[in-house]
C-alpha cells in the first residue's frame, strides 16, 4: 500500500491510522516478545517518525489502539450474530470467541500487555476513554444476549461477558506464569498445574455459560494445528 505523506481528507487520515496499526501488528507478529519503537513502526509503514506522533503520542498508546481494533473486531462479529434472524446458541458464542480471541496469535498477548500499560504508561484520560468505549460495547452486546437468552435478567448479559473475558485472560496469564505455552503443557510443572490452555478454556467457558443461561453447550471442536 502506498501512503500519501500528507493526509488531509478524513478518509486519508483513517487510511494512515490503519496503516500504522497494520505496521505495528506485523512487527509484533514477527517479534512478540518485544515492543517495537516508534521509529520501527514508521519504517514498517513507510512514513516519517514524526508522522506516527501525529496519530499516536506514544508507542504504548499505539499498542492500546491496536488492541482496541482487535476487540472491536470481536464485538462487531458478536453484534452481527446477535442482530441476525437465526437462533443463537452457546456453541455459536464459544466458536466466535475462539475465532476472534483464542486462535489469533496476537489477541491475548497484546491484551495482557495492555492491562499493564494502562496501569503504568498510558495517560489516565486515554485509559478512561478506552474503558468508556469498552463499556458501551459491553452494554450493547449484553443487551443483545438478553434478547436471545430468556434466562438472562436485565444487565446479566453484560456481567456474563465480563466474567467470560476475565476467565479467558486469566487462564491465559496463568498458563504463561506456569511456563505453559497456550495449547500445551511442558511437563516440568506439578501435575495438577499442567493444562492445555484452549481445552481447559473450553471446559471452563462451557461450564460458565451453561450455568448462567441453562443451555447445554457442545464442546467447541479445536482446529487442526
Amino acid at each position: 500500500m502506498v501512503i500519501r505523506q500528507r493526509a488531509i481528507q478524513t478518509e486519508d487520515k483513517e487510511e494512515r491510522h490503519q496503516a500504522l496499526l497494520d505496521a505495528a501488528e506485523r512487527l509484533l507478529l514477527r517479534s512478540p516478545e518485544r515492543m517495537a519503537s516508534v521509529a520501527e513502526v514508521a519504517v514498517e509503514a513507510g512514513l516519517a517518525k514524526g508522522t506516527v506522533y501525529l496519530y499516536f503520542p506514544s508507542k504504548e498508546e499505539l499498542l492500546l489502539a491496536l488492541h482496541e481494533r482487535n476487540v472491536q473486531g470481536f464485538f462487531r462479529a458478536l453484534g452481527a450474530l446477535l442482530d441476525g434472524d437465526g437462533p443463537v446458541t452457546v456453541e455459536n458464542i464459544l466458536a466466535l470467541t475462539h475465532a476472534h480471541m483464542v486462535d489469533p496469535p496476537l489477541f491475548l498477548p497484546l491484551a495482557s500487555r495492555c492491562f499493564g500499560l494502562m496501569a503504568q504508561s498510558i495517560p489516565v484520560e486515554t485509559a478512561i476513554a478506552f474503558k468508556q468505549r469498552m463499556a458501551g460495547r459491553l452494554e450493547r452486546a449484553g443487551a443483545g444476549l438478553e434478547r436471545h437468552f430468556a434466562t438472562l435478567a436485565p444487565g446479566a448479559g453484560l456481567v456474563l461477558l465480563r466474567h467470560s473475558y476475565a476467565l479467558i485472560l486469566g487462564l491465559f496469564q496463568m498458563a504463561g506464569a506456569q511456563g505453559v505455552c497456550p495449547g500445551t503443557a511442558t511437563g516440568h510443572e506439578p501435575a495438577i498445574l499442567q493444562f492445555g490452555y484452549p481445552d481447559d478454556l473450553d471446559r471452563a467457558l462451557t461450564a460458565l455459560w451453561r450455568g448462567v443461561v441453562g443451555e447445554p453447550a457442545a464442546r467447541v471442536p479445536r482446529r487442526p494445528s
